[in-house]
């Protein structure tokens, strides 16, 4: 269970984080981020090199452990996540000023409770005629893993449990917006290792990430599997690493709403999915499809559950702000990029940017688009849902395909027809489909299965779980041990 923190106790070590741990301004003004309250963290240097030798000892360490050691660290961890999760959620909205703090409490404690651990790594045999061959998930060794700034610490933690299951050690090269957050949760699991008897670190950081550390990170022999959850850039460099690499990319998701759907459910879904830590996670609902019969009712809905309808002429000027000219420096070609100062921002702040003042009921802003406009075409990141009408599923599939751009990542369907559900399912190819539900469905929160912030759709690994930061090894008896 989460400890209950009063509000003082909360800002009092969030202040005490930003302050002495840092993150992007703190080292510009030259705070200690390797302290917290004059205690020294546990797992984070100065030097990438320094991080990979530590976290190459903490692999060397828990693969001298046995299974129910390994898994006594990783409950440890999901405790002291269950019980940090208010600080790590204060903290993550402090330093990078985006999303929500209630959302980003219930995704550490989403972590803490289905993030996969020991159990799901297996073993198969085989007998025959010529005895028994044995099948193993063998961990890599050191994993280096990039964290993003929209979910810091809550990946750090997700990561660090599946990757410690499957017998690794982790060395992270965080977001540079976000090293406060995802190096206390480096601490934090390190600090649940010693506590279960495990190495005292077990997953390593650094003071300050750059793309010199992370350079390090791809080049060092020790390191022989990165996993990357970010943006297409820093994905395709992980990519290129010549190292075996896990992808977790963009997504554009889409949803259609065909006339058959319980359209009030819909409209409350798609809020709650839409508005989640402000629609900072890439699974959540981007733009909508809605059958032209429908649309008004379901509008109404959305409205109903804490969505504000802007107009054409507004949703221009939002567009103009939140969506900001970027001029390649090589190329020379102007293209169309959001705003960093708007990612994750609550509707309200984004409202009042155009001169709309609204209270905290105020969720989502929800705008009636063309296919064209840059809301539909660009992932936002941001509480701004567009609703393009459409007279039939023939064109809801077509445009909400073209919508996704081949990302593969998340599509969402509210819909009683199963006909309808096949034929979008098949033509959007997604690594997740979430049917009649908020998006948050997809990844356990509310719906089955486990849970992952690292969804790699780009490298084929799905939604990551211990098993997917392993290797199989096979071993052969031959002629004997078969007893029957």
């Amino acid at each position: 269970m989460a400890i209950n923190w009063t509000e003082a106790q909360i800002e009092e070590v969030v202040a005490a984080v930003i302050k002495n741990l840092g993150g992007a301004t703190a080292a510009k003004s030259g705070w200690d981020s390797t302290q917290y309250n004059g205690r020294r963290l546990i797992g984070v240097y100065a030097d990438m090199n320094d991080a990979i030798d530590a976290a190459t000892a903490g692999y060397k360490a828990i693969r001298a452990m046995s299974l129910e050691e390994r898994e006594k660290v990783i409950t440890a961890v999901r405790e002291l996540c269950r019980k940090e999760a208010p600080i790590m959620a204060n903290l993550g909205v402090t330093e990078t000023k985006m999303g929500r703090v209630s959302h980003k409490t219930a995704k550490h404690i989403l972590v803490a409770d289905k993030t996969p651990g020991t159990a799901d790594i297996v073993c198969q045999a085989k007998t025959g005629d010529f005895g028994l061959t044995l099948t193993e998930m063998a961990p890599f060794g050191v994993v280096g893993s990039i964290t993003p700034s929209t979910n810091p610490s809550e990946t750090v933690i997700c990561n660090s449990i599946g990757m410690i299951a499957a017998g690794n050690g982790v060395v992270f090269n965080p977001h540079p917006n976000a090293i406060a957050t995802s190096n206390y949760a480096v601490d934090l699991v390190n600090r649940a290792s010693a506590m279960a008897g495990g190495p005292k670190v077990l997953v390593a950081s650094v003071v300050k990430p750059t793309l010199d550390t992370a350079q390090i990170m791809y080049k060092h022999p020790n390191v022989r599997l990165l996993v990357c959850t970010g943006g297409p850039g820093v994905v395709r460099s992980v990519l290129s690493s010549g190292k075996k690499a896990i992808g977790a990319g963009a997504g554009n998701p889409p949803v259609i709403v065909d006339d058959t759907a319980d359209i009030k459910k819909a409209g409350k879904d798609i809020i709650d999915g839409c508005s989640f830590d402000n629609n900072l996670p890439c699974i959540a609902e981007k733009e909508v499809f809605a059958f032209r019969n429908i649309a008004d009712e379901l509008i109404s809905e959305m409205q109903k559950n804490g969505a504000y309808k802007i107009t054409s002429e507004q949703a221009a000027k939002l567009a103009k702000i939140v969506l900001v000219d970027v001029k390649n420096p090589k190329t020379g070609i102007v293209k169309k990029t959001i705003s960093r100062d708007c990612v994750g921002r609550d509707a309200a702040v984004l409202l009042a940017k155009i001169g709309i003042n609204v209270g905290p009921e105020i969720r989502c802003i929800i705008c009636e688009t063309d296919f064209n406009h840059p809301f539909v075409q660009e992932e936002l990141m941001m509480p701004i849902l567009p609703i393009v009408r459409v007279d039939n599923i023939d064109q809801a599939i077509d445009l909400a395909v073209k919508a996704e751009h081949g990302n593969r990542h998340t599509a969402h369907m509210h819909s009683k027809n199963i006909d309808h559900l096949t034929r979008f399912a098949r033509a959007v190819e997604t690594t997740i489909f979430v049917k009649n539900a908020p998006s948050y469905a997809g990844i356990g929160f509310g719906g089955e299965g486990h849970t992952t912030f690292t969804i790699a759709g780009p490298t084929g690994e799905g939604l990551t779980s211990a098993r997917s930061f392993t290797r199989y090894r096979r071993c052969v008896l031959s002629e004997a041990f078969r007893i029957i």
